[in-house]
């Protein structure tokens, strides 16, 4: 039983490594494109694939836990929010390396509008990052409803980003690829946040045993 419970503990471990290591590749990758710093875009790229070995490293060792102590109840739970969460940080990974290849073909060119709306968003999405890992760290349900919540601003800064660039399409044909990879930009944020909506869901899942992934009205506090 003790060596099960380092077992876990080492699982916990891993994941909250990699979220930080997520959590850097979010903010540096929205840092390169706002201030226009090669050096942070390069960073993203080379830290890609430590959050992808780190990947495989976690679901092996939830594979061997699932495998070898066929554990039961609140560990189970645990075990498999762990896979999915796992996922998730891999895929949000991904996404930040995507928004550093943007800032990095806007490097050397005048943006076709000031960076105003997307810099708040990515601030929105980084604040849903860093709250569901916290509710994941401290188990709590209310905090990661509260992620749940946030989700709908984001879609509609990203609305408001994507009818404001076509605008500008529209009006400039010169500045429809710098136009087209702002919107990328923002599209990768709002999945983002979407992956961080993911791990509150699992938050809810391990500590309250409830699965509100298709049941909005589930999403709110219980009365």
């Amino acid at each position: 039983m003790r060596h099960f419970e380092e077992q876990l503990d080492e699982l916990r471990k891993r994941l909250l490594e990699m979220s930080g290591l997520v959590e850097s590749a979010i903010y540096r990758s929205v840092q390169s494109l706002v201030e226009k710093d090669e050096q942070q875009a390069q960073q993203v790229l080379q830290n890609e694939s430590r959050i992808n070995q780190m990947e495989i490293d976690i679901d092996e060792l939830a594979t061997q836990l699932l495998a070898l102590e066929q554990p039961v109840a609140t560990d189970l739970r645990f075990i498999t929010a762990a896979t999915k969460i796992n996922n998730d940080l891999e895929r949000m990974g991904d996404l930040a390396v995507n928004i550093a290849e943007r800032a990095l073909s806007l490097m050397h060119e005048p943006l076709v509008k000031p960076l105003i709306d997307i810099p708040h968003m990515a601030s929105l999405v980084e604040g849903m990052v860093r709250k569901v890992l916290d509710a994941f760290v401290r188990k709590d349900s209310e905090l990661a409803r509260s992620v749940l919540l946030s989700d709908d601003a984001v879609d509609e800064l990203r609305d408001s980003i994507y009818g404001e660039l076509i605008s500008y399409m529209q009006r400039d044909p010169a500045t429809v690829r710098q136009s087209v990879d702002l919107m990328f930009v923002a599209r990768n944020l709002e999945r983002i946040a979407d992956h961080a909506t993911n791990i509150a869901e699992d938050v809810l899942f391990l500590v309250e045993g409830v699965d509100v992934r298709h049941h909005a009205e589930a999403r709110s506090a219980p009365k």
